[in-house]
């Protein structure tokens, strides 16, 4: 076995064999209604950073590991701040233009102009909480959670750091070797089969079989991952990968914002995580396919080391 081969086995053995540690007493308790669930779920974020910081230290031990990373250096500045950008825009774009593709073709009860779920949810907190009405028009609250959702992309960064440490920031260069288009699906595949533990529980897909719920997770996972692994290959860098990941996570929510009261959402059709909401994210990394804009940024070349390599 090569080294690599051999770095990429010690990877997926401690990435997954951690997380089906920690979800465990998941799957001995309540499963996903279980007062640790979230803790867990948190948990299991860092599993991927754990075992790619392992493998560099411990197999690798390659001279620039922040490098190997991703997380260094966050230069020339333009480009890392414009990919920072695009991370924090470009996954809630997605999420939010899942939402009318699915009203058209059927699959998501959308409501944009009262957002009657979202002033059900808010009409219920308020009774629970002894008020009579909402304060603000239901409008205005609609836009607030964009704020909310820039602020929690930096919240949730962190967190996120942890999965996109591992997936794109090591990961998917290893797998470049391969290939672009084999190296997104596998490296989506992989992400999709790492979050078994809570799929198979009924997270994200609830109600669907569990081969269903797992299926569909890959197939997201391998959409979303491309647009992620996009940032980190023409950043190269790994932040502006997490800063997306967190971004995504941080507005799953605008499927309740956006949908109609007393409608149930099948998220194997609708929102990001169905196939309806996949048709947009499949075009957009099919357009960076063919333009080549997965190939890495060339790093660029200092006077002094220019002239440093003429002299040498």
């Amino acid at each position: 076995m090569s080294k690599n081969a051999l770095s990429i086995f010690v990877f997926l053995l401690i990435a997954f064999g951690l997380s089906w540690l920690l979800s465990l007493p998941l799957w001995l308790g309540d499963g996903l209604a279980d007062p640790l669930f979230a803790v867990v779920a948190l948990a299991m974020m860092f599993t991927p950073a754990i075992a790619a910081i392992i493998v560099v230290f411990a197999i690798e031990r390659p001279r620039d590991k922040a490098r190997v990373l991703g997380l260094w250096p966050l230069k020339p500045a333009g480009r890392f701040i414009g990919y920072l950008a695009l991370g924090l825009t470009v996954p809630v774009a997605l999420i939010l233009v899942a939402l009318p593709i699915g009203a058209v073709l059927g699959v998501y009860p959308a409501d944009f102009v009262t957002f009657s779920a979202f002033q059900e949810m808010l009409d219920a907190q308020m009774a629970s909480a002894g008020a009579s009405e909402l304060p603000i028009p239901i409008a205005v609250l609609v836009g607030l959670q964009f704020i909310n959702v820039l602020v929690g992309a930096f919240i949730n960064l962190v967190p996120a750091l942890g999965e996109e440490l591992g997936w794109r920031g090591w990961l998917l260069p290893k797998l470049m070797r391969l290939g672009t288009v084999p190296a997104l699906l596998l490296s989506g595949v992989i992400w999709g089969l790492w979050h078994a533990p809570l799929i198979l529980l009924g997270y994200n897909y609830p109600g669907a079989p569990g081969w269903l719920g797992l299926t569909m997770m890959i197939g997201m996972s391998t959409v979303v991952g491309a647009v992620f692994g996009w940032l980190r290959l023409r950043s190269d860098s790994v932040w502006p990968a997490a800063l997306a990941h967190g971004a995504f996570n941080a507005a799953a929510g605008f499927s309740l914002v956006f949908a109609a009261a007393g409608e149930s959402i099948d998220t194997t059709q609708a929102t990001i995580l169905g196939w309806s909401g996949w048709i947009v994210p499949l075009v957009l990394v099919g357009v960076l396919i063919t333009t080549k804009q997965f190939t890495p940024a060339a790093p660029k070349v200092t006077v002094h080391e220019s002239v440093a390599a003429r002299t040498s």
